[in-house]
């Protein structure tokens, strides 16, 4: 009752109320560099959704969007100069799409009280929302991809991977290296063997780690990669033979961009994800009809429906759900970044509430609270299929290991809390 009053109260406001100023969400993009061939669809479906709330319904509560977009080159320091030049605008939310800048963000964005949401990266622990107060990382974090891998090994071996060679190609960033406490912890358990091979920035050497690859023959390879790195390492996997369905991506290493430059002997390729593939969305047929026939879209629109396009569109439609959220708790449509904070704790977003936005089946459901930055952490499998050039889910969003995880969690974010003189809590 008190949510309806509150929107009653947001519709008066927009009746009665003065122009109200824009709602902004920075873009910090990167369409240059090793890592313009992920960065791009991703900043195009971001900005397409906001467009798609402008043109279609007037913005959010009636409150119109502007999207500044600012190019990091996927740079720690040029991503801390985006967010600094950019904050002064009334910036609602910041999405760093870059675990290096997330981390420099996390001490400046708290201080200044503007949240983050870092979907499926960055700092793993903030899903702590008691000592990580602005930051959030729902639905699923690196150590959910991590048990994710692991549970779909056990899922295909009868439960049972002991003695299972498992390798960890991974982008030797603090990106790179999230999920390796939680393998290494996941590997006291299942008893398989590890093998770290980092691979340096941008990736695109990557001979000695597959020549030891081919040596040591292990039974699966997992990759933690992003951009260029991504499409060298399943050429090179191409190059040794090694078998495709036992090479398994994150998220972020499981896109058009990273299998298409093999050609047929990409297929089979499998990939994590926590959302939807392809574009069999009704929503599809909004952007077409108001972003794209009209001239609006953020790119050529060859990107529309590929994987980082939808993780793009899927970002923004959780900010602009928790913008929605910030309004009505708030009752008034002219929200600043601490009642957007307010709107990304309470967030709620259910089967029927995706359907409504035309994204049936599109995630999980899930709700965040002060405890619960993070989501449910729920992991699916993708897999190539080169022939039809398309991305199949093959195995349904799945729990993981949040016995570990969240024992993980609170031991890091703990060492945090003491380290920086926080005082764990809620309001």
């Amino acid at each position: 009752m008190k949510m309806k009053f509150a929107t009653m109260a947001v519709a008066a406001v927009m009746a009665a109320g003065p122009v109200m100023a824009d709602l902004v969400f920075p873009s910090l993009s990167y369409r240059t560099g090793p890592y313009a061939a992920s960065g791009i669809p991703f900043a195009d479906g971001y900005a397409d959704y906001f467009t798609l709330l402008n043109e279609r319904d007037g913005g959010i509560g009636g409150a119109k969007i502007r999207v500044p977009e600012c190019e990091t080159g996927y740079n720690t320091e040029k991503g801390v100069e985006c967010y600094e030049s950019t904050k002064g605008e009334g910036a609602l939310v910041y999405q760093p799409l870059s675990t290096g800048i997330t981390y420099q963000l996390i001490p400046k964005a708290t201080a200044d009280g503007i949240p983050i949401h870092s979907m499926g990266y960055g700092r793993t622990s903030a899903a702590n929302g008691k000592v990580f107060r602005d930051v959030f990382n729902y639905p699923a974090n690196y150590w959910d991809g991590a048990s994710g891998a692991i549970n779909y090994l056990l899922d295909e071996n009868g439960d049972d991977i002991k003695g299972k060679k498992i390798a960890l190609v991974y982008h030797n960033s603090a990106y790179g290296k999230e999920p390796i406490r939680t393998l290494e912890e996941l590997q006291k358990t299942h008893g398989f063997e590890l093998t770290l091979l980092p691979v340096d920035h941008p990736g695109q050497e990557q001979k000695s780690q597959w020549l030891q690859i081919r040596r040591e023959k292990p039974d699966y390879v997992i990759m933690w990669g992003w951009g260029v790195m991504n499409q060298v390492a399943i050429q090179e996997a191409v190059n040794i033979r090694y078998p495709m369905e036992n090479f398994i991506g994150v998220w972020w290493s499981g896109s058009e961009a990273d299998v298409i430059p093999a050609g047929a002997a990409a297929n089979g390729y499998k990939a994590l994800t926590f959302h939807g593939v392809g574009k069999d969305y009704p929503i599809y047929d909004d952007i077409q009809k108001y972003v794209v026939d009209t001239g609006k879209a953020a790119g050529a629109g060859d990107q529309i429906g590929t994987v980082q396009y939808n993780r793009g569109m899927y970002a923004a439609m959780l900010a602009a759900e928790a913008a929605k959220t910030a309004q009505e708790i708030h009752g008034t449509p002219d929200i600043d970044a601490k009642m957007m904070r307010d709107g990304m704790e309470a967030l709620e977003i259910t089967e029927a509430k995706m359907a409504a936005l035309g994204l049936p089946n599109f995630g999980p459901e899930f709700k965040v609270s002060c405890e619960e930055h993070g989501g449910p952490g729920l992991v699916g499998v993708t897999q190539w299929d080169a022939a039809a050039g398309t991305w199949n889910v093959i195995s349904d969003y799945k729990p993981t290991d949040r016995e570990l995880i969240s024992r993980l969690v609170a031991e890091d974010s703990a060492a945090y809390a003491a380290e920086n003189n926080i005082e764990p809590g809620c309001n």
